[in-house]
């Protein structure tokens, strides 16, 4: 048996069902989410990246939701996500909750797995302004150029037009004193500081998935994503931060917006979008020797799903085990 504390996470793709079943996962074991989705993070996009909202959630405490401006140059980071992360799961351990962290960004919950020296590096909100207004005032090349000086190792991994991740490289060297290709490498070699069990959902039956996925996107464009879509574009957000520019359920709508398509012509570009982004997600936890993977239909029922309470049955028996 390990001694180090245990944690739990409920990963999968896009409508896989994982919110609903992590709720009722806190509920029977006095648990608490902490949200690993890259785009819940940031407030004011809520439909589109389908935020749970009060009633979702049923009591249960959220954590890592609406806690990042998306008009914010610098971004959100991935370490930014790992210290939160571990300082939201240190919260709640120490209130005797279980965390369970859930969402579908599997990047973010590989480098929170990892233990990660980089998780405890400060952020320097008026330094990555600085260096935001440099880039803007001196050209993209110019801050790649600083930080090929300071970390070339970072700098060739680096596109020089990705301004967000150069900043963050810069700002690690410049308030840790270290480079960031130096913190990553030993991240890799660190163990994980938590007895972590990691469930994912997956479908034997692609159809229900990609229907659930279709209905999604249906409720998503009547709880009001265009008029969201719009807001978020006219105020800026997506000229600014590279991650909401790029992130499934916007995007899809610009031609829409333009006057360029009709509605159910960019809903059906939606909708084959997400199905595409699911097989990725599915992809990438596929390949992860953590996942323990649960069912949610039956392998041999031809498409018969299973109920919500046999599930739950099971992902807690993951949970529990010795």
């Amino acid at each position: 048996m390990s001694d180090k504390p245990k944690i739990a996470a409920v990963v999968g793709c896009t409508a896989s069902g994982k919110t609903s079943l992590s709720i009722g996962l806190c509920k029977r074991l006095g648990g608490e989410i902490v949200s690993c989705d890259s785009m819940q993070i940031y407030r004011g996009m809520d439909v589109g990246t389908a935020k749970p909202d009060e009633a979702e959630r049923d009591g249960v405490p959220h954590h890592l939701i609406d806690v990042a401006d998306p008009s914010d140059p610098a971004g959100y980071s991935c370490a930014d996500y790992v210290r939160d992360a571990r300082a939201a799961v240190e919260d709640i351990l120490s209130r005797g909750k279980l965390p369970i962290l859930c969402g579908g960004t599997g990047l973010y919950l590989d480098a929170f797995l990892r233990g990660g020296t980089f998780a405890v590096t400060e952020t320097d909100p008026a330094l990555r302004q600085s260096l935001a207004d440099y880039a803007a005032r001196e050209g993209n090349g110019a801050l790649h150029a600083r930080l090929c000086a300071v970390d070339p190792e970072s700098a060739a991994a680096i596109h020089p037009n990705n301004v967000k991740r150069v900043i963050r490289a810069l700002e690690i060297c410049m308030t840790t004193g270290r480079k960031k290709s130096d913190l990553d490498r030993e991240s890799r070699e660190e163990e994980c500081p938590y007895d972590a069990r990691v469930i994912g959902l997956r479908y034997h039956d692609r159809s229900i998935l990609y229907g659930r996925i279709d209905r999604r996107v249906d409720m998503m464009l009547d709880a009001g994503l265009v008029d969201e879509t719009r807001r978020l574009r006219d105020a800026g957000v997506f000229d600014v931060c590279s991650t909401a520019a790029q992130a499934i359920g916007y995007k899809e709508l610009f031609p829409y917006l333009d006057g360029q398509a009709s509605l159910a012509e960019v809903t059906e570009t939606l909708k084959i979008a997400t199905r595409h982004y699911a097989k990725r997600q599915l992809t990438w936890f596929g390949a992860k020797e953590y996942v323990e993977w649960v069912d949610m239909d039956d392998p041999d029922g031809a498409g018969k799903l299973r109920s919500f309470g046999e599930i739950v049955n099971i992902m807690e028996n993951i949970i529990l085990r010795p």
